[in-house]
């Protein structure tokens, strides 16, 4: 993991006073191209690191540059250590345990106290409570399979229950919503794809590897789309659900209707997605305006009574 790496490296320019490109790369197990780009990193943090050619030549630290362990200050600690407990909790692997001790080994007795209190102020956890537990296995072959360029297959339910056979590319791993996604390039659909992972089944990485093409990140960022898209329906809602129907707007969209109910400018699009978002509040909620809306919703309602009317 390149956290690790950038870390080491800078532990082991304080140790030594100079160190060569090739035996770096032969340290990390990576290529000598891959270190200049680390060092690049190093020097762009503030740590001025200077590269001399020659026989004996190498990297080194400035000599005019005072750096030793109090080059991290307690926050710059406190956020690292939190990033990485953050991330050991859903990715796990030796290299985010190494890289913890070793950032650890940079603070002192003195200030170990305070770093750990302000690390601990902020936990992310976004394993589930409950469900899909393939997750974390798949993301352990998936991170496998970038790091050597091995093509996946596995079987995808997408839209409307379609189950199809896929063979990918894979090129990120992506974490949106607290939902884990995987992007890459599918043969089946000639073109980059976006699969959430508790949709795939039977993942398996083949022997067979693959060229990396030019890659453009996906867009995850769909709020003006959305804001184009979406309208605001009235409901009328039970204060019991009220927490839930939070998660969609915000409480200036609430407005009291009585002791017990408040009326809701609720964001919508007219697909199964929000439909099935009303339904999932029960005969908590009411949809009072548009009309087309509402009508629609007896019709749901009417067919899925019909289901238990046999």
């Amino acid at each position: 993991m390149k956290v690790d790496r950038l870390v080491s490296i800078i532990m082991i320019l304080l140790d030594k006073e100079r160190i060569g490109a090739q035996e770096l790369a032969e340290l990390f197990e990576v290529s000598p191209r891959t270190i200049y780009r680390d060092i690049d990193t190093i020097n762009m943090a503030g740590i001025p690191v200077r590269s001399t050619s020659g026989v004996g030549g190498g990297f080194e630290i400035m000599q005019e540059y005072k750096i030793d362990k109090k080059v991290f200050s307690t926050d710059d600690l406190s956020a690292i250590l939190m990033g990485l407990s953050s991330l050991s909790n859903m990715m796990r692997g030796n290299e985010l345990v190494n890289a913890l001790a070793k950032v650890k080994s940079f603070i002192p007795a003195d200030r170990a106290k305070d770093i750990e209190l302000k690390a601990n102020q902020l936990c992310i956890d976004l394993s589930p409570w409950m469900g899909n537990r393939n997750i974390q296995p798949y993301l352990e072959m998936i991170k496998a399979a970038l790091q050597e360029s091995k093509l996946l297959s596995f079987e995808y339910i997408a839209h409307h229950g379609n189950k199809t056979a896929r063979t990918v590319e894979p090129y990120q791993l992506v974490l949106k919503s607290s939902y884990w996604y995987l992007h890459g390039y599918c043969h089946k659909r000639n073109d980059f794809r976006l699969f959430r992972l508790s949709r795939i089944s039977n993942l398996q990485m083949l022997e067979e590897t693959f060229t990396p093409r030019d890659y453009e990140k996906p867009i995850l960022d769909f709020a003006d789309i959305l804001e184009t898209m979406q309208t605001k329906i009235k409901l009328r809602i039970h204060k019991s659900v009220m927490d839930r129907v939070l998660d969609y707007c915000t409480y200036e969209d609430f407005l009291p209707d009585d002791d017990e109910h408040y009326i809701v400018r609720f964001p919508f699009i007219e697909n199964e997605y929000y439909y099935n978002i009303l339904f999932s509040f029960g005969d908590k909620c009411e949809c009072l305006e548009p009309l087309h809306i509402r009508t629609e919703m007896k019709r749901r309602i009417h067919d899925i009574a019909a289901i238990y009317d046999t």
